[in-house]
């Protein structure tokens, strides 16, 4: 206990010095404070308006028996939906990396001193609430004046919204933790795993299943998550039952689902405190992890190819790497392998691509029109030409073996990007394939946009390599590379698109502007990469 007062002794000094920190400089509260301002701005705003939906009366069916609130069924299941995903995600981020509650200032003050490690753990595990309540508390502050005029926020309701917010996110990193000190003890990371991804599946089967049997599909992928039972589920129903005290008012309900979390949270806590052990190493590891990610944030260290890594210590056990530029594509594939959890397709473009499928699948049953699905593919091109603009792994051309491989300058640079290309046909394929036949859709899209996608993703890399390598010094390109770019945009890219939009007036089909978009950006692509090409070759006389 003597120890516990000590820590918190440490913190309170901290707090103390960084208020004497902002009274020398008052500057820093003006963020804040306009903050502040504009969330009271939007909430008077809205209870103004508070007395426009009073008097409305419930919705009758044909019969005169009261039909449910659908509106309210998917905000609800909507919210459900993303809170089930954040909790899986971040179960399988537990089977991948540790979760750490230190600093290195904490690890280098504290590891070193007598303190015992089940303290120390025990008293930072708990002070782990604390960034959770305060952006609980910003969020309900903000999200007050959007629900101002349909919800009667008192104290007491607020108070439950902020424990249901805080609660939930506050759970998930000592579970995070059980988790890997699980594994370390045991080595039972593979049926954890396996666990967390039958569980994904179970719940997106759960979701999907009512949806297609019912008569709309978005009524029924919602009716499930959305029902009064579902408050029972771990975590994400307990929140949920928590923050409905601001519409049932049940006051036992509530306090039986924060008794829940209390329950959870003391189990997870002496599981942790049992098999924990000697944690400091994978907690150091995982501290100074976090140190270099904010750094990196705050431009004090370059940020480097093991950047956004999510499996970074993937070992591969691959026969041949090839010989001559092959062994750019092999090197690309092994990095791949390890920012992603498979080289050709991972969690972020498995996420954009399942998107798009439901936009499709959703346009197909009276959620939306199919316009709105036509602009997500075009997002997706814009997004692939910004990849291509911002691709890292042009440090390849830094690189003396670059220079130094035995082969022509066309097949390393194909080497290059040929992987670039896989993965973008793959996405584009696993995105296009099903989202034409849910929303039945004309098939030139099909190939239009596996094309499109690597036109684009070609035109932006073109961009960003030719300054690279064809000019000399860093003003010239700072200078001249907006030049470049802007001509290409002004004498290339806006005639296309203006095509584009002629062709869609004419025919009122989104294949034909898709067709005539693709086209003229493909002539671009091409003078791009002859240019491109050219250039290459003066890449032995200087540094890049």
């Amino acid at each position: 206990m003597f120890e516990i007062q000590l820590l918190l002794r440490k913190d309170l000094r901290i707090l103390v010095n960084n208020l004497k920190l902002i009274l020398r400089n008052p500057l820093r509260l003006i963020p804040y404070a306009a903050m502040l301002g504009y969330i009271a701005f939007v909430y008077s705003q809205r209870t103004k308006r508070s007395s426009a939906g009073v008097g409305q009366l419930e919705e009758l069916g044909v019969d005169g028996i009261p039909q449910p609130d659908f509106a309210l069924q998917n905000v609800v299941g909507g919210i459900t939906i993303l809170a089930l995903g954040f909790l899986v995600f971040q179960l399988y981020r537990a089977t991948k990396t540790n979760v750490s509650f230190f600093k290195m200032a904490d690890v280098n003050l504290l590891f070193t001193a007598p303190v015992k490690p089940q303290n120390l753990l025990l008293y930072y595990m708990a002070r782990s609430i604390l960034p959770a309540l305060g952006g609980s508390i910003l969020f309900v502050l903000y999200g007050a004046g959007q629900v101002a005029s349909q919800l009667d926020l008192n104290l007491a309701n607020s108070v439950f919204i902020v424990l249901g917010f805080a609660l939930f996110f506050f759970m998930v990193f000592p579970i995070r933790f059980l988790i890997y000190t699980l594994h370390t003890k045991y080595g039972v990371m593979d049926y954890i795993r396996g666990g967390i991804v039958g569980l994904g599946i179970g719940l997106a089967l759960m979701i999907l299943v009512p949806g297609f049997l019912a008569e709309k599909f978005w009524q029924g992928m919602f009716a499930w998550v959305a029902s009064p039972w579902f408050d029972l589920f771990p975590l994400v129903g307990w929140s949920r039952g928590i923050m409905g005290y601001a519409t049932h008012g049940n006051l036992v309900l509530a306090l039986a689902y924060v008794a829940l979390y209390g329950l959870a949270y003391f189990t997870v806590v002496k599981l942790v405190i049992q098999f924990s052990g000697y944690y400091y190493e994978d907690v150091l590891e995982a501290t100074k992890s976090n140190e270099d990610k904010l750094e990196k944030a705050r431009g004090k260290k370059e940020i480097g190819e093991d950047a956004y890594s999510l499996n970074a210590k993937k070992q591969l056990a691959l026969p041949d790497f090839g010989v001559g530029a092959k062994a750019l594509y092999w090197r690309n594939y092994v990095h791949s392998s390890r920012q992603d959890f498979h080289p050709l397709f991972g969690i972020y473009t498995m996420g954009m691509a399942l998107i798009g499928i439901v936009l499709a699948g959703l346009s197909n049953f009276d959620w939306f029109s199919h316009k709105v699905f036509y602009f997500y593919l075009l997002f997706m091109l814009f997004f692939y030409f910004m990849a291509g603009i911002s691709r890292a792994n042009i440090g390849d051309l830094k690189k003396p073996f670059f220079i130094l491989i035995p082969a022509s300058w066309g097949a390393k640079f194909w080497n290059m990007i040929k992987l670039d290309i896989v993965q973008t046909l793959v996405f584009s394929g696993i995105l296009i394939l099903p989202s034409v036949f849910l929303a039945q859709l004309s098939l030139g899209l099909i190939p239009l946009f596996l094309a499109g996608m690597v036109v684009c993703y070609l035109i932006g890399f073109a961009i960003n390599l030719i300054p690279q390598v064809g000019l000399d010094e860093g003003w010239d390109r700072k200078l001249i590379k907006p030049v470049m770019i802007g001509g290409i945009f002004l004498f290339g890219i806006i005639p296309a698109i203006i095509l584009s939009v002629l062709a869609f007036l004419a025919t009122k089909q989104f294949v034909w502007t898709l067709f005539t978009a693709v086209l003229g950006l493909s002539f671009i692509a091409a003078i791009l990469l002859h240019v491109t090409l050219d250039v290459l070759k003066r890449i032995e006389f200087k540094e890049v």
